[in-house]
């Protein structure tokens, strides 16, 4: 008995000391995997999830954006389609990947913002289920109008709502887009009554303001800047708090009286949760160098964004100011 205790006595403790070894190499590995699989994959394409269909705003800003990342990255970056709900389908893709994987979520602020409030149900939450990881651009919107209305300036404009209640028309992209609920804290702000008027897209939106079929519409600077400068629209206002470097002689809203009114969008990148620091951190650096780009620079800004070189906190604090605002402006309203 007692030379049996004696083997038992003395294995034990060594068992232990193997098991606590292979414990922390394990860890190590695991530590290690993240960086380990980046490298690996260093010929993989990373791929920038876009959830609106090709040839749109938010595509092309993508695939001009796209070249120079790789540039930076030292790998191939291509543009991956998967529209639907607002942008909340390529969105989940990117929640559903793994941590480390190469899919990254190009998103517009409104599938972050707006997206929430306005779908009856969105399979991820933006503000917990995703890792900031860089800023790209903002833009704003402009407000104008048909050539042939009685008014002609901002000020003119809501001196007519408010004597002519629910008369002034306005178009949009759609039920809870952008430029509708531009248009919605316009009015409030103003303390006017407008009609909205829903169309599939802004195109067709702006064919009926030139048309005088509506009076006038929010569009993004980029859009609208052609039919401004060919005199088919009359511009008012830019949605943002400063002007526009593609419209510097349009006033702002605020500037003209149009209190607590600074309205714009942005497009940023968000990886899977859980994502590495080495590897958030590489994107993140990659994409500010992207941004100092000189032609991607003039590019974009003679499109009327507005390069946007932050951190990535500062973009998850400006997600979470204008995910409150969108929350207030849509309580009780209905998207059908």
């Amino acid at each position: 008995m007692t030379p049996q205790a004696s083997t038992v006595s003395t294995h034990t403790p060594r068992r232990r000391l193997l098991g606590t070894a292979l414990g922390i190499a394990l860890g190590a590995v695991c530590a290690a995997s993240a960086p380990q699989a980046w490298a690996q994959a260093s010929n993989s394409p990373v791929k920038l999830i876009v959830g609106y269909a090709a040839g749109g705003p938010v595509d092309a800003s993508a695939r001009v954006f796209a070249p120079v990342l790789s540039r930076e990255l030292g790998q191939p970056v291509i543009v991956e389609n998967r529209p639907g709900a607002g942008g909340a389908v390529a969105g989940n893709t990117v929640v559903k990947s793994a941590p480390n994987s190469l899919e990254i979520f190009y998103a517009a602020s409104p599938t972050m913002t707006i997206s929430p409030h306005v779908l009856k149900a969105m399979a991820f939450d933006p503000l917990k289920d995703m890792t900031p990881l860089a800023t790209i651009l903002s833009y704003a919107n402009v407000l104008v109008i048909n050539q042939n209305q009685p008014f002609k300036t901002l000020p003119e404009l809501v001196a007519f709502g408010k004597a002519n209640p629910g008369k002034l028309a306005y178009g949009s992209a759609g039920m809870g887009a952008s430029n509708h609920l531009s248009g919605e804290l316009f009015a409030r702000r103003a303390g006017i009554n407008m009609t909205h008027v829903p169309y599939k897209g802004n195109a067709p939106a702006m064919t009926d303001v030139m048309g005088g079929q509506i009076q006038m519409m929010f569009d993004i600077v980029g859009g609208a800047k052609a039919h401004i400068d060919g005199g088919k629209v009359r511009p008012l206002a830019v949605t943002s708090k400063e002007r526009n470097p593609a419209l510097p002689q349009l006033p702002s809203m605020t500037e003209l009286g149009i209190r607590d009114y600074d309205v714009g969008g942005w497009y940023g990148l968000y990886g899977p949760l859980g994502m590495s620091a080495e590897l958030s951190q590489k994107i993140t650096a990659a994409t500010a160098r992207a941004l100092q780009d000189p032609e991607l620079n003039k590019r974009w800004v003679d499109q009327g964004y507005v390069i946007w070189n932050a951190k990535p906190a500062d973009m998850a604090d400006r997600m979470r100011r204008e995910h409150a605002l969108w929350a207030e402006v849509t309580k009780g309203m209905t998207f059908e």
